[in-house]
């Protein structure tokens, strides 16, 4: 189902004809006439937009297997363990002290409050004695919700809530050459998570087990994170939120292709972009001419697919 070619000529299929969808009149004879208004509509608006797709649904899938590997949960995920939740407050804070702050800045205060609270989670998961498959996640929606209330209430109180609000929706609709390239620096971070996925896995195994095995434990720990909260920081700032993906693309890559997390990586990463530009080709036509966020379209369908896994899931055990 997940075979690699598969997925890549998918891939391919969904990406022409995200290219050729939208309001804006764009056809292959224009663009072969070199049609000068064509061809400005698909270099600064379409291929942008594609891009953005591509690397956001691979980045937020390895994300979520990576954060998965570490917290030996199959639940856990960007969006379940507060992470997507304190970016957001990073991002608040940088208005509130940083108002005149370049989107860099931006990002970086992200990435270090991301990290804190991504590790604080993994804390509080250390020292759970119940660590039940449903319960774990459910604590860390729990200290997600805690996060994004004080978030909101700080941003009430500074009158800063439309502002944040902008932050919160995932949307592709506003990407265009000059605003995604930002998106770029999340690939280093993945490159790193394929380079490092075989300490990941051990170190998935337990603090005992990866220490006996010479491996530095808080060290690569403390680099899995980072790569969850640099890409998840990113990605909120360039395009916003979009919720379950790092949740259920590795649960259906593992479910047939096993937990090898180096053998698995490219069929995430395949997988994630392939089923957000599916969920933005969705949006696009449903109520054409206008747009359904992809945070809509990914939550909805996404839903529908984690209670699958619930189901399928209990059937086994």
């Amino acid at each position: 189902m997940f075979k690699r070619r598969y997925l890549v000529f998918l891939l391919i299929l969904l990406s022409f004809i995200s290219l050729f969808i939208g309001v804006s009149t764009l056809n292959i004879s224009g663009l072969l006439n070199f049609n000068p208004e064509q061809w400005q509509i698909f270099l600064i608006s379409r291929v942008p937009r594609l891009i953005s797709i591509l690397i956001a649904g691979a980045s937020l899938s390895i994300c979520g297997l990576v954060m998965q590997q570490l917290s030996r949960n199959r639940f856990v995920s960007p969006t379940t363990a507060g992470t997507m939740d304190s970016a957001r407050l990073g991002i608040l804070l940088t208005m509130i002290f940083l108002p005149t702050a370049s989107v860099l800045t931006k990002t970086t205060v992200a990435i270090a409050v991301a990290f804190i609270g991504t590790l604080l989670f993994m804390t509080i998961l250390s020292r759970l004695k119940f660590k039940d498959s449903i319960f774990v996640p459910l604590v860390g929606i729990m200290f997600g919700n805690i996060i994004s209330s004080i978030t909101m209430f700080i941003a009430y109180k500074e009158d800063l809530i439309q502002n944040l609000s902008g932050w919160l929706q995932g949307d592709f609709s506003l990407v265009m050459a000059g605003r995604y390239e930002l998106l770029y620096f999340s690939i280093p971070a993945l490159i790193f998570a394929y380079l490092f996925a075989h300490r990941f896995s051990i170190v998935g195994m337990g603090q005992d087990f990866a220490t006996n095995l010479g491996l530095n434990y808080t060290q690569v720990l403390y680099l899995g994170l980072a790569i969850v909260a640099t890409v998840s920081s990113i990605i909120i700032i360039s395009v916003g939120v979009i919720p379950f993906l790092g949740l259920i693309i590795p649960n259906l890559v593992t479910l047939y292709l096993g937990d090898n997390l180096k053998k698995i990586l490219s069929h995430t990463a395949l997988l994630g972009a392939v089923f957000v530009l599916l969920c933005d080709i969705l949006g696009r036509v449903v109520i054409y001419p206008y747009e359904i966020a992809i945070n809509a379209v990914v939550g909805v369908c996404g839903s529908a697919i984690f209670l699958i896994l619930l189901f399928k899931r209990y059937q086994y055990e």
